[in-house]
């Protein structure tokens, strides 16, 4: 019989830098873990590799009964579930919830007061806190909705995403090195191509900026699939010359392209997070972020590593894309160098240690 702590994870869709953490668990504190997900996302096809110690299990593959014994047969010490989305999830976590174990909701969803967000609020205030003990969110905007939900501050945690800093904090070292005298004059957009990440109107404004003359000899490069791919790069601003749609890239290939930029931008409408920010801030990269992108509270220092513009307003990102290109390389370099420092400041070590201080807890009497 296995005597490792174990933790379960009912996840929906998996992503590299998540598993960066769970290595990390498993690594630093000899944890087994074990992994309910839902089926791979086609719009951001990851090539995933799991560490010895982390079991996995095919969400379809169980009906909410079967659920309940698997998670009954792994009898684990702490439970983390993402969201409410999944009732056979929700199921589990009030199982164990009873036995006394610590359940902790995970959540990117920032707080924004509106009609629907009142109303969740009223449907599930009561049953959730029979179901969680603990939330474990990305940010402050993300705390104040738990809050709102009835978890007491103490029961709350921030600092759910991290990027895989072993793989972008050396990077970025390495880059900054190489770019003493260089700059390169590149913007980079990692995103899918859904409606909600702004690359028509990314393409519109930078076209413009290059139309007008003041673009210099900077280009747009934008990494992702989607829906909305072909669409955005066979538009006439995506079709431009000065823009290079490179398709997805999976996380192995990245470094090369990293290699070859010098500014990453993000224009989300809807970014409750955005974990590729706290990646390209390790990587030594100015941000170039939409208000609406969560991350930034913990990135971007505006005016110190990067420029924040109202997301969906073409004038205003306009403006800031004006700004930055009009940087000196020296002063991009100053902004690389800030944004590296922000990214280190949390890491899959520090992840792990708040799984290791929940797994501690028990639930309020």
């Amino acid at each position: 019989m296995s005597t490792h702590r174990k933790a379960l994870f009912l996840y929906t869709e998996l992503a590299p830098y998540f598993l960066a953490c769970v290595d990390r668990l498993v690594r630093d504190h000899d944890v087994e873990v074990h992994i309910v997900r839902w089926p791979l996302n086609r719009e951001a096809p990851f090539d995933l590799r799991f560490a010895d110690r982390v079991k996995v299990y095919e969400r379809d593959a169980y009906d909410d009964q079967a659920l309940l014994r698997l998670a009954h047969g792994i009898g684990p010490d702490i439970t983390f579930a993402s969201g409410w989305v999944d009732k056979g999830y929700l199921r589990v976590c009030r199982m164990l919830h009873k036995q006394g174990l610590p359940t902790v909701m995970c959540s990117d969803t920032a707080w924004r007061g509106d009609a629907r967000q009142w109303a969740a609020v009223a449907a599930t205030r009561l049953w959730l806190r029979r179901t969680f003990s603990h939330a474990w969110v990305t940010g402050e905007a993300q705390a104040r909705y738990a809050r709102r939900l009835g978890f007491p501050p103490l029961n709350i945690r921030t600092g759910f995403y991290s990027a895989d800093t072993d793989r972008f904090l050396p990077l970025g070292e390495r880059l900054l090195a190489q770019r003493t005298h260089h700059w390169p004059h590149r913007l980079l957009c990692v995103a899918r191509y859904i409606p909600t990440k702004g690359h028509q109107l990314l393409c519109d404004v930078f076209a413009k900026l290059c139309d007008d003359g003041t673009a210099g000899d900077w280009e747009l490069w934008i990494a992702g699939t989607g829906e909305l791919h072909e669409q955005v790069k066979s538009s006439p601003s995506g079709r431009h010359t000065r823009i290079r749609h490179l398709g997805f890239v999976q996380v192995e290939e990245m470094p090369q392209v990293l290699e070859q930029c010098g500014v990453f931008v993000l224009p989300s409408t809807y970014e409750p997070w955005g974990v590729v920010v706290h990646e390209h801030a390790c990587a030594g990269f100015p941000l170039l972020l939409s208000s609406a992108v969560g991350a930034g509270e913990r990135f971007l220092g505006s005016g110190e590593n990067g420029v924040r513009f109202a997301g969906g307003d073409a004038t205003d990102m306009l403006k800031a894309l004006r700004q930055l290109v009009q940087c000196s390389d020296a002063q991009l370099r100053i902004m690389g160098e800030r944004s590296h420092a922000l990214g280190a400041k949390w890491t899959p070590a520090d992840w792990a240690r708040v799984v290791m201080d929940l797994m501690k807890a028990r639930r309020e009497a």
